[in-house]
């Protein structure tokens, strides 16, 4: 299993560049950012300090989308990257979130979404494509490569990411959640002609590390990541809208949403959001990875007999080093420890 960090790109951009270093130096493989150009500050400027202050992490969006940016500049950024600094970048998209209802947009629809990831693809993989009735190629470009994974959460979007991602972005930690969709996107894969063992899975989660001894300890955990419960419920109400509470989707998933009322974007993504406070503890422990190193080591390995084939850790709370640190020193080897166990 590899392991990526997610962070903010909040002021100073050299904090996200030290953590980003941190995250290497205790074993990450990954470093992804949110994008959402109103919110924090441009990733991809921030993803070259990165790349030139590390040696092998991959960076990347989770998630990037394709109405707020043009395919073609997104796919010449990667590509850029990619010349520059080896092939270590990975797109993460998606329909498109806070990044388009702070512009009081809608989510591009799955056909739109369809065709940027080709268009995306093709280009940073030095490819022709077609766009406009325009045949168009980076005619700089040499050698450069680019995995292109997809966000979802839908029956639709499962269906989708199965037919032509790369790799499978689920933001939730919940094994019972994820086996259903791990599962969807490889019927939509094997149904597509494409081996399901060729698409990549990624949990992006939550990870807070602490003891947890104390109910109280245990408590300002849960609080330190409620706002991911309320982050997840904005994706979670649209299916429901979409398809209703008789859909197929877990009822996990669509059941803690009937207490929300609103959301405010201006608190996307961070603690002590004061619009998450609809989202129970329970959701709250089954979406995030909190407690002590054994407590994260048992529920990876939960979600790595499923397939996950990657976890992402989101870092907004307020124990973000001890966090890296403990990871580095016991979590991510002790999931190595099992793999050889397991050989």
């Amino acid at each position: 299993m590899d392991f990526g960090v997610v962070l903010q790109t909040n002021p100073p951009a050299s904090r996200t560049v030290d953590l980003a270093r941190q995250a290497e130096t205790h074993g990450f493989d990954y470093v992804w950012t949110f994008d959402s150009h109103l919110l924090w500050q441009e990733p991809f400027v921030i993803y070259s300090a990165i790349l030139a202050a590390t040696r092998k992490i991959m960076v990347g969006p989770m998630v990037t989308n394709p109405a707020t940016r043009d395919w073609t500049v997104l796919a010449s950024l990667f590509a850029t990257l990619n010349e520059m600094y080896g092939n270590r970048t990975v797109c993460g998209i998606g329909r498109g979130d806070s990044a388009v209802r702070t512009l009081n947009g809608r989510p591009s629809n799955l056909a739109t979404l369809r065709e940027s990831i080709h268009v995306i693809r093709e280009l940073a993989n030095d490819r022709e494509v077609t766009v406009n009735d325009r045949t168009l190629r980076f005619p700089w470009s040499k050698g450069s490569a680019l995995e292109v994974w997809v966000a979802a959460y839908g029956p639709l979007a499962l269906k989708l990411t199965g037919e032509v991602g790369d790799g499978f972005i689920l933001q939730l930690a919940d094994p019972d959640i994820a086996a259903w969709m791990i599962r969807a996107v490889r019927d939509a894969a094997e149904k597509a002609g494409r081996d399901p063992d060729t698409v990549k899975f990624c949990v992006a989660a939550p990870m807070y590390v602490g003891n947890g001894e104390s109910p109280a300890e245990r408590a300002h955990m849960r609080e330190q990541c409620r706002w991911f419960g309320g982050m997840v419920g904005n994706h979670v109400a649209d299916i429901v809208t979409k398809y209703g509470d008789g859909s197929t989707v877990p009822k996990a998933l669509t059941a803690y949403i009937e207490g929300r009322q609103g959301y405010d974007y201006n608190q996307h993504g961070r603690a002590g959001n004061t619009h998450a406070d609809f989202v129970p503890d329970e959701i709250v422990e089954r979406f995030c990875l909190l407690g002590s190193p054994r407590e994260h080591v048992e529920k990876l390995q939960a979600l790595r007999e499923l397939g996950v084939t990657q976890f992402a850790g989101y870092l907004q709370h307020d124990n973000k080093e001890e966090t890296l640190r403990a990871y580095g020193e016991r979590v991510i080897p002790a999931m190595a420890e099992n793999v050889v166990a397991t050989a």
